[in-house]
């Protein structure tokens, strides 16, 4: 069985803050949402994401093997990460690069399946993860980042 599961402002703003001054004007924000998980669920998990206008972050399969891609990885838990669906990439010719890039902008939303483990036991938990991400405006790209995500789980 598969949830659905939708995000709330208040709990993004409440776990996740990234500097601005980490990368004036293209940081990279994460709106962890609240998730439910009864018993016999094997939830969905939308992580969504956004970066301000003209901004981009390279997608998770830059078509430049020198660029760093887009990477989302979590953490052992009482939720067992499996797939991870990335949203389908714009290719966008900068300034910069001689070729057009394979790119995220904009809000997007990536996917991840995950399985109960047996052994959850029933209460509030945490659902950890890392963002690994380089964000770029059309004149420069900017150090890279990683940012930690942090969703609490409440298991049915």
């Amino acid at each position: 069985m598969t949830s659905r599961l939708f995000f709330s402002s208040a709990a993004a703003l409440a776990l996740l803050a990234v500097p601005a001054a980490a990368q004036p004007g293209c940081a990279l924000t994460a709106e962890p949402a609240r998730i439910t998980v009864k018993r016999t669920e094997n939830p969905e998990y939308r992580l969504r994401l956004k970066l301000p206008p003209g901004c981009h972050t390279n997608s998770h399969q830059p078509n430049d093997p020198d660029l760093i891609p887009l990477r989302l990885t979590w953490n052992p838990g009482p939720l067992e990460a499996g797939a991870i669906t990335f949203p389908k990439p714009t290719l966008e010719k900068y300034s910069f690069s001689e070729k057009p890039l394979s790119v995220f902008s904009g809000e997007f939303e990536i996917v991840t399946q995950f399985t109960r483990k047996p052994t959850a036991m029933p209460g509030p938990a945490v659902l950890g993860g890392k963002l690994r991400y380089q964000a770029c405006n059309d004149r420069m790209c900017f150090p890279p980042r990683t940012i930690e995500i942090k969703a609490p789980v409440m298991l049915q």
